[in-house]
């Protein structure tokens, strides 16, 4: 599975951003996907992760009420749709792919793809 990540820019605190994932190569597989970020000096952290087709989501504690994750399936598409950001948000966002029902950690993905910049000014 290929992944191609897009939809990130810069926003002011309080805004909105939708993420995008596109999958390709065996899309046909029922995968679990997940999005996680990484800011400049940190360690990459676990997000939000859904898993297929999509009844079962889990968020990260700072992020849970404010981010929405689902995925379209006829699409091989899957969205983060990211609301009332913050500064601390600001990190490049990666979107992953796996068989772990509901991963959070990276070791839990098989698939990235190259990263999305989010930047949240306030």
């Amino acid at each position: 599975v290929q992944l191609q990540a897009s939809g990130g820019g810069m926003v002011q605190a309080g805004g909105s951003l939708r993420l995008s994932c596109v999958a390709s190569g065996r899309t046909s597989s029922r995968y679990f996907s997940a999005w996680f970020r990484q800011a400049p000096g940190k360690e990459r952290e676990f997000v939000a992760a859904i898993s297929w087709p999509g009844e079962g989501t889990s968020y990260r504690y700072s992020v849970a009420g404010r981010f929405t994750i689902s995925r379209d399936s006829a699409k091989n598409t899957g969205y983060l749709q990211m609301s009332s950001l913050k500064p601390e948000d600001t990190a490049i966002y990666y979107c992953a792919a796996g068989y772990q029902y509901l991963g959070t950690t990276p070791l839990a993905y098989d698939y990235w793809g190259q990263g999305t910049l989010v930047t949240v000014s306030s």
